[in-house]
Parts: structure tokens; sequence; C-alpha cells
């Protein structure tokens, strides 16, 4: 195998993999980074791209041979509220795109996996304040229920076979770079591009449900970091807890009118909302920070700041021919 890291990012047009493609791509190199996805990426990409689904296990080998692959990145998946629609499906890609990797890894075709996980683990007997490391977990989606499933099978894995796969349990990650793909926490994205091109905006959640949420900055570092560290700091094998943020979207709303002075919200609460009851306000994540140094850099105001700076650089050239309202 060569000693050059080659990454492999699985799920790379995705809400976290659109940014952390490129990310990787500036820290060793686009030659020595490849995404892939179902799809080809809609704008041109400075790394490798190859179309593949992770059920592809063949494909997928080809691909692992042909570049060397060292490290794997595996984001494919079904988000919460998506796969409450499709349960079939988000458990399949969900467990058997996992499933591949980790043969892969057995097998001695990888040497290193990132797989993430979700504070959709925690359920509604988890406490609701500063959830730990080893709360229960009674999960209450099949995204959760696939997700526990899947930091028990990468335990096992590590366990028996000695395989090195890192993961972190994501809360809510909000960006403006790409849109999200179906989560129940993706109101937190969809609030800033509603109130810089319209001004207003209807939330599916209630203005009270507090969740634990991140910068998507803060959850690419903390990705990089985890997979950068020594072999022996990761003393976590499931998955680490991972906090940043928690607030309301009534809270999100008042920081976003600082900026949006007459930013109108309405509160019409769905189904997503009651996923989202089931979830913690605020997560301990002492043992990412005690084991391999997390720590995040946005609190609410700087992010809301950094997103709205970037989204209406994004949106100058609607603004200046007035197909955008003007804030």
């Amino acid at each position: 195998m060569s000693s050059t890291k080659k990454i492999l990012v699985i799920g790379s047009n995705g809400q976290i993999g659109t940014v952390l493609t490129n990310k990787l791509g500036e820290k060793f190199g686009f030659k020595n980074v490849i995404g892939s996805d179902l799809r080809p990426p809609e704008n041109p990409t400075k790394f490798i791209f190859e179309n593949c689904s992770v059920l592809d296990q063949n494909k997928l080998e080809k691909i692992i041979k042909q570049h060397n692959i060292t490290d794997v990145y595996l984001l494919a998946a079904y988000l919460s509220a998506k796969g409450e629609k499709n349960i079939d499906k988000a458990w399949d890609l969900n467990m058997n795109g996992l499933l591949h990797v980790l043969n892969f890894a057995k097998d001695k075709k990888i040497q290193k996996i990132f797989w993430p996980s979700s504070i959709a683990v925690f359920g509604p007997s988890t406490p609701k304040n500063d959830a730990g490391q080893y709360a229960i977990t009674e999960p209450t989606t099949i995204y959760g229920v696939s997700k526990l499933a899947g930091e028990t099978l990468c335990h096992y894995y590590h366990k028996k076979f000695g395989i090195d796969i890192r993961s972190i349990r994501y809360p809510g990650l909000i960006g403006w770079e790409s849109m999200p793909g179906g989560g129940t926490t993706d109101y937190a994205v969809d609030i800033f591009h509603e109130a810089i091109k319209h001004g207003e905006y209807t939330c599916f959640l209630a203005k009270e449900r507090t969740l634990p949420m991140m910068y998507m900055n803060d959850a690419i570092t903390a990705t990089i970091n985890i997979m950068d560290v020594p072999f022996d700091k990761i003393k976590i094998r499931t998955s680490y807890n991972l906090s940043s943020l928690h607030f309301s979207p009534k809270e999100l709303e008042e920081e976003i009118r600082k900026h949006v002075c007459d930013f109108k919200i309405k509160y019409i609460p769905d189904e997503r909302d009651e996923l989202a009851q089931d979830w913690p306000q605020s997560i301990d994540d002492t043992y990412a920070r005690r084991d391999w140094g997390w720590e995040p850099n946005f609190n609410l105001s700087q992010m809301v700041a950094d997103i709205i700076l970037n989204l209406k650089n994004r949106y100058k050239k609607e603004l200046i021919n007035g197909t955008v309202k003007n804030t």
C-alpha cells in the first residue's frame, strides 16, 4: 500500500462532504483526495470524482485499489426526517454501507475510517441537559437506531480486528456552503437563506425547541483533527459526544434580526418537531476535550455574523439585480 495518504470521501456531494472534501484537498493536496457520490457535483471540483454508491461493493473496491486509498470518510446516509419515510432504504444505506467499509479495513485494503454518528442516538429517556458520553440511548427514529447499531458495530470491529475507526456524534450542523440533506435540524440552515433572499421564514420546529448545534467550520475542524491524532489517543471506539452551541429557533431568530432588522418568521411545528423533542438540549463532550483536544471556535453571535456575511456576498449579484430582497 502506498505510503502517501490517499483519501476517499464517500458522500462528497452532501452537506458535510461538500465542505470536508475541499478542506481535505487544501490540507493534503487535491490529487490525494477522491470524492464519490451517486451523481457528479453540480460545480467543477479540484479533487478527483468517482461516480459510485457505497452499496456497490465491487465498484467501491475497484476505486480503493485504483487510487491506493488509505483513509475513508464515510458520510453517505439517510438522515432523520428523510429516513422516517424510507425505513428500509435508510437501514440498508446506513448499515450495509458501513459494513462494506469496515470489511475493507478488516481485509487490510484501507488503514483508517471516519464514520459520523449523531445525537439522534439519544431518546426521551436521555437527560435533557448535558447528556453524557454514556447516557441512556433509546433512539426513536430509524436514523438514530441505525447510528446506534453502527456505533456498536464499529466498537466490535475495533476490538475483534483492530480496525482504526474514529467517530463523532454530530449535533445539528449549520453552514452556508452547502444545502441540507433531510435532517430535523435543517431549519437552522434554511433560515439564513430565506432571511437573506426573502426576509421571512416558516419554521417547522417550535420556537422554544432547544437543540445541540454546531457551526460547520467547527464540525469540519473536529472531523479532520480526530483523524490526525495518534491511534492511542482515541479511547472511545463507538462515537464521541461533541458539543458547541445549544439554542432554540427563537434565539436564532433574535440573533439574525441583529443583521436583518425586518426579518419575519412564522412557527408551524410539524412531525420534525415531534422527532426533535426526544433529543437532549445540550451535550457533555468532556471525553472529546480530554482525549484529543476538542475545542469549538464559534459562539452563536460569531457564527451568525459569519454566515450572514458569506451569504450576502454569495447573493450580491441577485441583490444588485433586484431579484432578492435587499436587507
